[in-house]
């Protein structure tokens, strides 16, 4: 959680001309609110038409610095620029073709993201998600807002909407027309199991959904109790009865593939083999634990059955 402490970062992600200087221009450094006289830091990260007037920006004490390479967001570099303008705050304009991961884990440790705002051309979004998926994952997963921007009467709000769900429901979505409306998107995707029952019963083509929706809202999920077949993992280093357990998700490719896992607990006697395939009950909790190393679902175990694997042993949102 971000603290008074911290260094404020609004970072503002999308392909190259998809809006983001634009909007930086126009909604941020004009805002008299947000611009308030303290010193802010506005990295660029690539530039593409529009651009910045650095001098008019450096009397409302806001100092642009270009990164040119992917490898100059280390965490030396951003804490020097930082203190080179004693910035109160921090803007980012991040390139498209970068994975967010890399600045993420080179952010100074007193360095939190407030906001993320990812911008889309709906006019190129379709050939950019066809060709290049993982970097519209990449930019999607993380977001709190989407905007698709040059959007006409001809495009289909709810085949974008669709998009954007399989990787995040926390997401708000916006369409801004080419003649100025701007359309907030209020569509409803219910979950395809029931929260509300006594025992929320998870199929396997659903654990995809079930996991991203736990991951990103767990609170509402404290004192339910489920039932879902998944993957055990167990080491050596946990403390005797927690494990993982888990499944392997695919977002977008075979490329990304990887191991989603929760934190499981049960009786030191009852600890589950490895690298096998349960279906188990549980009630959630939501507390620290040093593994996540910070706040996160604890699977509190109420019973485990010996289970066969899925027909399909990898999860995906489709």
């Amino acid at each position: 959680m971000p603290t008074q402490q911290d260094i404020p970062v609004y970072l503002f992600t999308g392909f190259l001309e998809s809006g983001k200087t634009q909007f930086v221009n126009e909604s941020v450094v004009s805002d008299q609110g947000f611009v308030n006289g303290d010193s802010i830091l506005l990295l660029v990260c690539e530039e593409g038409i529009e651009e910045y007037d650095e001098e008019a920006l450096e009397k409302k004490n806001i100092h642009v610095e270009k990164l040119e390479q992917e490898i100059d967001c280390s965490t030396k570099i951003l804490q020097g620029l930082l203190n080179k303008h004693k910035a109160k705050r921090v803007l980012v304009e991040y390139n498209g073709m970068w994975m967010l991961n890399s600045f993420y884990q080179s952010m100074p440790e007193d360095w939190a993201v407030y906001q993320e705002f990812c911008f889309v051309d709906a006019t190129t979004f379709e050939n950019y998600n066809n060709n290049m998926r993982s970097l519209m994952v990449d930019k999607f997963q993380s977001a709190d807002l989407v905007v698709f921007n040059r959007f006409t009467d001809k495009m289909d709000e709810y085949a974008h909407h669709q998009q954007v769900r399989m990787i995040t429901r926390r997401a708000q979505i916006a369409y801004e027309y080419t003649d100025g409306r701007i359309n907030n998107d209020n569509y409803q995707d219910p979950l395809p199991f029931d929260l509300d029952a006594p025992i929320v019963e998870v199929k396997d083509t659903d654990f995809a959904q079930w996991y991203r929706d736990i991951t990103e809202d767990p609170k509402k999920y404290v004192g339910k109790v489920i039932e879902v077949k998944g993957y055990t993992m167990v080491n050596r280093r946990f403390t005797p009865g927690t494990f993982a357990f888990g499944r392997q998700i695919m977002t977008c490719c075979a490329a990304d593939i990887q191991y989603c896992s929760l934190i499981a607990t049960c009786k030191p006697s009852e600890t589950p083999e490895a690298r096998s395939w349960y279906t188990a009950r549980f009630k959630v909790d939501y507390k620290f634990h040093k593994l996540y190393g910070q706040k996160g679902p604890i699977l509190n175990i109420e019973s485990l059955t010996k289970a066969e694997a899925p027909e399909q042993e990898v999860a995906t949102f489709f």
